[in-house]
């Protein structure tokens, strides 16, 4: 029975997945709901986690087509925790960007509030 089911839900992956190759990327299905990612650690998590699963599922000499279904579903999680970072990219650049100009006109709080600001955030993008 569980053969069965894991059949069907490829099955019905893979129409989803024909389906959205044919629509535009503006008018594709979304069946799924990735993991949330509020905040930056919770998306690296997702990012570390989902990345290695897709890597495990791309490791097998012969994907299946619920091989093809679990990625679908991984994809999800990945692309919200991608978005979540390129959020955090945006405005710690925009932080960044306030120590430049603070520096500039010699702004020294605004240049340790904000510089600090930076420094705590963009750690967290760093390997320990």
């Amino acid at each position: 029975m569980k053969a069965f089911s894991t059949l069907l839900l490829a099955s019905v992956m893979l129409g989803s997945v024909s389906f959205a190759a044919v629509a535009s990327d503006d008018k594709r299905p979304d069946h799924f709901k990735g993991q949330a990612s509020e905040t930056l650690e919770q998306a690296l998590v997702n990012l570390t986690d989902y990345n290695a699963k897709l890597a495990a599922i791309l490791a097998k000499a012969e994907l299946t087509p619920a091989d093809m279904a679990e990625i679908h579903q991984l994809t999800y999680t990945l692309e919200v925790a991608l978005q979540k970072l390129d959020d955090e990219v945006d405005t710690l650049k925009d932080v960044l960007e306030e120590v430049h100009k603070g520096s500039e006109m010699m702004q020294f709080e605004r240049v340790r509030d904000n510089g600090q600001r930076y420094l705590t955030t963009s750690q967290k993008f760093l390997k320990p």
